[in-house]
């Protein structure tokens, strides 16, 4: 059973930063790619980023782009994102997700497992 675990969300100030972590039990993590997504009060979930199983590649939002770094540890089933520059604008539940398929970049509604959320606020 797949299991993922986030934590490291908080109450910073803006410009401040925060590291998420995300530990995933289950399965072979390094197999797989794996994403982090938010969800702010009253807006759709989003996706902030993904990284393929090797680490090698990723891709960004471009509302987070140059201020958040994803990475993963495949050595410790663990997959973080570094935040830096936040802005109030980033206040959200942070989830990570993966998606069923190994080696296989999913679309945004194609990811079936997800943790329970870590709350990240940014004060001004």
């Amino acid at each position: 059973q797949v299991q993922l675990v986030e934590s490291g969300g908080g109450l910073v100030q803006a410009g401040d930063s925060l590291r998420l972590s995300c530990a995933a039990s289950g399965r072979t993590f390094s197999n797989y790619a794996m994403s982090w997504f938010r969800q702010a009060p009253g807006k759709e979930r989003e996706l902030v980023t993904t990284i393929i199983w090797s680490g090698i590649s990723t891709f960004y939002a471009d509302s987070v782009k140059g201020r958040f770094t994803v990475s993963r540890d495949n050595a410790k089933n663990t997959l973080y994102l570094q935040m830096n520059s936040l802005k109030p604008e980033d206040t959200a539940v942070y989830y990570c997700a993966a998606p069923k398929a190994a080696y296989y970049i999913p679309g945004v509604r194609e990811y079936v497992y997800w943790g329970q959320g870590t709350q990240v606020t940014v004060s001004s």
